[in-house]
């Protein structure tokens, strides 16, 4: 049994003095014998768990990854305090996270889908004709947890020095594919960077957007209307400059685009914010950044202007609403992280969580 006392910051208006957990459950009210049960107190800022909805358990450099490095992934984004994530796509058929007690709760979307030489090497499942999305994202929906990822855009080098980002699929197939998941109940999120790819994405009627650096202001007014959330993650886009420096002799029109997306990348999140599309906080760990970052994520969004307690919300219990899963509440599975310092006054102090509880397992 444990008691955690002194600010539970349940949702946007709601703040308790504590909260018990016993046998694994939360309990909003002291239980029979708690005076005398000898119950471990542990005192700070209490938040639901965090929620990373761009994340790659099962994903790294070269693809696929082991079982072991796998769990030791898992480990680092629970050991910062992320205890349910959004798989955004992975070589590995990670559905065995689910059945590990100490691994963070997963969210799986299955495999990325992407075609041969417009993606990263060995990390989606990748169809030979565009025309064979439709039955692939069915596939994928059928066998995820109600999540399909699409590589929506990437650079196509086939022109050479003239080569840039451009979509990967025609609209027609990106519609078929979105009513195809949506008939099997699933939601869609896309990968995308250009401006080119996100207008064919919403008349779509895509469910997600990730990345989304392209969308110029009608994309954004148009997003905010429909209630389509964008997750920024900040800290891959902080690498556009990076991956232009390397793309600059070969790619030239590429890596100016690269470069103009990097240079505006905290002014387009400020965009998003103001203009009121919905921001959902993803790492993109996995592949080229180190799983355990949510929390310089949350930072880089809060240096881009967004106000902090509503990035701690959209990492929290709303991100927690929207995938349909408990937060605090009565009979809720004990998944809190607990704070020294107040988060909602400084961001900063999500990097070095006092206490992470996980079904009810202090770790």
């Amino acid at each position: 049994m444990l008691r955690l006392a002194g600010a539970v910051l349940v949702d946007d208006e709601t703040v308790l003095p504590e909260v018990w957990v016993v046998d694994g459950r939360l309990a909003m009210s002291p239980p029979a014998g708690a005076e005398d049960s000898g119950a471990e107190e542990i005192r700070g800022w209490v938040l639901p768990g965090l929620v990373d909805v761009h994340c790659h358990i099962g994903l790294g450099p070269d693809g696929a990854v082991t079982v072991e490095d796998a769990v030791l992934q898992g480990k680092a984004d629970r050991d910062a305090g992320t205890l349910l994530v959004r798989d955004a796509g992975s070589p590995m058929d990670n559905r065995w996270v689910q059945d590990r007690p100490d691994m963070p709760r997963l969210v799986r979307a299955g495999h990325h889908l992407a075609r041969p030489r417009r993606y990263i090497r060995h990390y989606a499942r990748e169809l030979d004709d565009v025309a064979e999305l439709p039955a692939a994202v069915a596939q994928e929906a059928r066998s995820g947890d109600g999540w399909v990822k699409i590589v929506a855009d990437w650079i196509d080098r086939s022109a050479g020095a003239d080569a840039d980002l451009a979509p990967l699929w025609p609209a027609d197939v990106l519609a078929d594919a979105l009513a195809a998941a949506h008939e099997a109940g699933a939601r869609v999120t896309a990968h995308t960077f250009s401006r080119e790819a996100i207008g064919p994405l919403l008349d779509a009627g895509i469910d997600g957007i990730e990345h989304g650096t392209g969308m110029d202001p009608d994309h954004v007014a148009e997003a905010a209307r429909r209630g389509i959330p964008v997750t920024p993650t900040l800290l891959q886009v902080g690498r556009f400059d990076r991956i232009a420096e390397q793309a600059e002799g070969k790619y030239p029109r590429y890596a100016e685009r690269m470069r103009r997306m990097h240079a505006r990348r905290y002014e387009h999140v400020a965009q998003l914010h103001d203009a009121g599309v919905p921001l959902l906080m993803g790492s993109d760990a996995g592949g080229t950044i180190g799983h355990g970052s949510l929390p310089a994520e949350l930072a880089e969004v809060v240096r881009a202007g967004v106000p902090v307690d509503q990035v701690l919300a959209a990492a929290s219990w709303r991100a927690r609403a929207f995938l349909g899963a408990p937060g605090i509440e009565s009979g809720a599975s004990a998944d809190v992280v607990v704070y020294a310092t107040d988060p909602r006054r400084d961001i900063t102090a999500l990097a070095e969580p006092s206490a992470v509880v996980l079904r009810g397992s202090r770790h």
